[in-house]
């Protein structure tokens, strides 16, 4: 039994699929065995995630850029492998299809409920060496009638006996690329998309720079309005400057490396916590941040 106007559960998901629901909904799916090829760095991720009302606003797979994943921790060049998926960017070069796809693999669940999950990966190079340990938690809570929040929070550990180089394209040479992090792949949309942040409605704003916030909003081909915002929760990645695309293609990420090497040395670990906050609607730059500021407080 369910309440009336409510969806009941889908029972016909495949193995490998969490799925996270709020108020009777299935708000996002968290692909954690991934069947992916190589050449896609394959990893766990978010998708769909949809708005309280049902509006996607991730992608995965799509055909200009099928090694993107609706939202993933992806990290472009990690001691010369590449867990970003695609070509790798070569310095002196461009970008280069290499050998060197590693592979996200998740090893045991710590906690798997209906609006939180939390478990162990290992990053794993071409060889099948373990690079990275990982602990990754999501969560997800609900804001308001219109809105809720999704909390990713990630722990990586250096698991080799030498120091760990993490780089960007943005570090090679390759001007304003500097991404990886957690990645948000957005949908195909209709009409422009319009960018939000403390320092104004402009891409160019925010790009490449920190900033409490960012939000994306924009129409899917229905016609529906959604905006998704992100922000930091944790000093540490409030330092982190956002890539933010909305030209092709819609991508925001918070970046711990973007045109300095991150360096773990053996045994070190890292910690990024990013919480999105998934609308029902377009929202104006006085409340994204007031939203922002609820969701940092409630992570």
């Amino acid at each position: 039994m369910h309440a009336p106007g409510v969806p009941p559960a889908r029972t016909d998901r495949p193995r490998g699929v969490a799925v996270l629901r709020l108020r009777g909904h299935d708000v996002a799916e968290y692909v954690w065995e991934p069947d992916l090829p190589l050449s896609a760095s394959p990893r766990p991720y978010l998708h769909p995630v949809r708005t309280l009302a049902g509006v996607t606003v991730t992608d995965a797979a799509p055909d200009s850029h099928p090694h993107q994943f609706g939202i993933s921790v992806a990290a472009p060049d990690l001691d010369g492998c590449n867990f970003w998926g695609g070509r790798t960017f070569v310095a002196g070069h461009g970008p280069a299809w290499l050998d060197n796809h590693g592979t996200q693999r998740h090893q045991r669940w710590l906690r798997r409920t209906s609006t939180e999950l939390h478990h162990t990966l290992e990053w794993a190079d071409p060889r099948q060496a373990t690079l990275l340990r990982e602990q990754r938690s999501i969560t997800c809570r609900p804001v308001d009638e219109t809105a809720w929040s999704l909390s990713v929070r990630t722990r990586l550990t250096n698991a080799t006996d030498r120091p760990l180089p993490w780089r960007t394209p943005a570090a090679l040479g390759r001007l304003g690329a500097g991404y990886g992090g957690i990645f948000w792949r957005g949908p195909a949309f209709a009409g422009a998309a319009q960018v939000l942040s403390p320092d104004g409605a402009d891409v160019q704003r925010v790009h490449g720079q920190a900033a409490d916030w960012v939000a994306v909003a924009g129409r899917d081909p229905e016609g529906r309005p959604w905006t998704t915002l992100f922000t930091h929760a944790g000093e540490t990645g409030a330092r982190d400057r956002w890539f933010v695309r909305a030209r092709d293609y819609l991508g925001v990420c918070s970046s711990p490396a973007w045109d300095e090497p991150l360096v773990l040395a053996p045994g070190e670990s890292v910690d990024r916590h990013v919480v999105a906050v998934v609308i029902d609607g377009v929202v104006t730059a006085a409340t994204a941040a007031e939203l922002a500021g609820s969701a940092r407080s409630a992570a």
